[in-house]
């Protein structure tokens, strides 16, 4: 009988979570990690697999995501994109507020992913656009207070999108009663910035350490930065233990704003897509993309890989990334490439890094996730006319590739012989 169910050999592991970097081989036996070792026996797998040259990871957890697809504005289906992105742990941040997290849950039960959610202060979540807190009654502290109650297993933490559109004449009440909500229920709050009112300065000194600022290197919201210059307010929060997140979405991620916030040391704790309908097929596009933009601007990998991987799983208390002894066997394999590639923030500015991460493989408890191919956008995305010329391009090539066959006349054998002896 073999020790292993599978043994990933040959590659090189980035587990900041244990500490680990360098040449390791990985077993894994009943969906868990059984094994970290720098050689480990072939002959003790039922199965190996061989990822010399490659750069073995955690499954990636993505902080703030929308995967409430069938339901909301925002939503997309995260299947589709995890096998070829490495995201094994999905965040949904505040799609289903207390009227909807029953089918939320419901929802997520049918995806290969894990996925966790924070529960949207709003009763109402993001059915539409915007807007879900301009009738303060929607804020409703008890009736949020018993959903999360009833979905422990799902729900961990509270979310509150914190601009002009979404909260209308309420001010900071919205926040406010989100943050009582979290402390009733012992979990962290994400706060969404955006066009002000409120400016981010405003709404900062509610934040308790621990509580994360998502879209923290936005470019369309005050009090992130000013002519250029770090706001005191930031640094104060930054240095009090709240979690800077990137969430970069279609319109929360300037290069401008992180690159002065890194000159000030405020580094982001976390990288996260804040991938919805309308940042999936730019600017945002995965979460591998979004690391590699911060690659561009001289962030490490290996403190890139832990800002998406156990440092967003610390945050909410996941059980995730990180592939130390007896956790879920939940494993990322990506090629390191070098070359000179461009990337662009939610504004259109442009950086180019020497360095770019690319799926190879994702395994969810141990077995590889299928290729799955993405639904067509909702009509009520916006798209430019070369976002809808590649999508009809893509379509073309999955036809051809999918309507010629697998193989040649000489790749077949006889299955089913004409003559068969008694």
């Amino acid at each position: 009988m073999t020790a292993y169910d599978t043994l990933f050999t040959g590659g090189e592991l980035i587990d900041p979570g244990t500490g680990r970097a360098g040449r390791y081989d990985v077993a894994v036996r009943a969906g868990r990690i059984a094994a970290v070792a720098p050689s480990l026996l072939p002959e003790d797998a039922r199965e190996t697999v061989d990822v010399t040259g490659l750069l073995l990871t955690p499954g990636l957890v993505d902080l703030h995501t929308h995967v409430f697809g069938s339901a909301t504005y925002w939503g997309v289906d995260p299947d589709p994109v995890a096998w070829y992105s490495g995201v094994t742990t999905w965040v949904d941040a505040g799609s289903a507020g207390a009227y909807a997290l029953d089918a939320l849950a419901a929802t997520a039960r049918g995806y290969r992913v894990r996925v966790a959610a924070l529960l949207n202060v709003s009763s109402v979540g993001l059915t539409g656009r915007t807007g879900e807190s301009v009738d303060i009654d929607n804020c409703d502290v008890d009736l949020a207070i018993a959903a999360i109650h009833a979905h422990r297993d799902l729900v961990r933490g509270v979310k509150v999108r914190m601009d002009r559109f979404t909260i209308g004449g309420n001010g900071l009440e919205p926040l406010r009663r989100g943050i009582a909500v979290a402390s009733a229920c012992d979990m962290p709050v994400m706060v969404h910035v955006g066009y002000p009112p409120p400016s981010v300065r405003e709404l900062l000194p509610l934040l308790r350490p621990g509580d994360v600022v998502t879209h923290c290197a936005s470019g369309a919201t005050s009090g992130v930065t000013s002519g250029g210059v770090l706001d005191p307010a930031m640094k104060e929060a930054y240095q009090s233990g709240v979690v800077f997140d990137i969430g970069h979405g279609s319109g929360g991620f300037a290069f401008d704003v992180l690159e002065t916030q890194l000159a000030g040391g405020l580094v982001p704790r976390t990288v996260s897509t804040d991938l919805h309908a309308r940042s999936l097929h730019g600017p945002a596009f995965d979460l591998p993309t979004t690391m590699n933009k911060m690659l561009a601007v001289g962030l490490p990998l290996p403190d890139v890989v832990a800002a998406a991987t156990v440092r967003p799983a610390e945050v909410l208390g996941l059980p995730a990334g990180t592939l130390r002894v007896g956790a879920p066997a939940d494993l990322a394999v990506f090629r390191l490439e070098e070359g000179e590639f461009a990337w662009a923030d939610a504004h259109g500015q442009r950086r180019t890094g020497r360095r770019r991460l690319v799926n190879e493989a994702t395994y969810l408890a141990g077995v590889p996730l299928p290729p799955r191919l993405p639904a067509p956008p909702p009509p009520w995305v916006p798209l430019t006319a070369s976002q809808r010329a590649a999508l009809r391009e893509r379509e073309r090539a999955v036809r051809a590739l999918l309507t010629t066959p697998l193989v040649d006349p000489e790749g077949l054998t006889e299955q089913f012989p004409r003559h068969r002896d008694p």
